[in-house]
């Protein structure tokens, strides 16, 4: 499965200094069933676009222990005030 969160941040964040960051917060995960985790930022500066895409590739049993999880958490935490809006999307191919 893959779950999908696509973020849109406010004005005043600067991905480029924040990207490193959440790349370190998803990719220690150490959740049995997380996979592998893809970070895709926008190409395009359009008041309408997102930011950022983050695509985790999962088992389908591993949600629930993931949204547990102290990276989700930290995640939700320190970026919470940063987001103007997010869309989250699960998918199997």
């Amino acid at each position: 499965m893959k779950h999908c969160i696509l973020v849109k941040f406010k004005k005043d964040f600067d991905l480029k200094n924040e990207l490193s960051n959440i790349k370190e917060i998803f990719d220690t995960i150490t959740v049995q069933g997380v996979n592998f985790v893809e970070y895709i930022t926008n190409c395009i500066d359009r008041e309408n676009r997102y930011d950022l895409l983050i695509r985790i590739d999962m088992d389908k049993e591993a949600l629930s222990k993931y949204d547990e999880c102290e990276n989700h958490h930290r995640w939700k935490e320190e970026y919470k005030d940063h987001i103007e809006k997010k869309a989250i999307f699960d998918y199997e191919i």
